[in-house]
């Protein structure tokens, strides 16, 4: 009977090591999980600038305003006059314009209401005088 007795023992030891195991491997893939949801929850502006006919308009310097702390990012568009800010709070509320050799385009707001993660918005410059 003690032969047993030491086997069954030996069993639940065994099944308690991998239980323990499996929730540690378990809370493992979930914190991953959750880091995952993280970053696709973060939210990117990006776009184009162009001039009032419409043409795209290379090195122009983008600001974008966080609302909430008024940290000012900025983009100097590429050849092809795009320009992206990736990796933003998406709870915050932001404001965006371009300006390019004395002309600016409006300002425009995106709100933390816009649950958007990907915002597309051209940016066109028709104002001779930035403020």
């Amino acid at each position: 009977m003690r032969g047993r007795a030491a086997v069954r023992c030996w069993i639940q030891r065994v099944d308690l090591v991998v239980l323990a195991a499996t929730l540690l491997l378990a809370g493992a893939a979930s914190a991953q999980a959750q880091d995952k949801k993280k970053e696709t929850d973060l939210r990117t502006i990006h776009g184009m600038v162009v001039d009032k006919s419409e043409n795209p308009v290379s090195s122009s310097i983008v600001y974008l305003k966080d609302l909430r702390t008024s940290a000012v990012k900025t983009y100097i568009s590429d050849d092809a006059a795009k320009y992206r800010f990736s990796g933003l709070d998406p709870h915050a509320d932001y404001e965006i314009y371009a300006e390019h050799q004395g002309t600016c385009s409006p300002r425009r707001t995106i709100s933390s209401f816009d649950i958007r993660t990907d915002v597309d918005v051209t940016l066109k410059l028709t104002r001779e005088k930035c403020d």
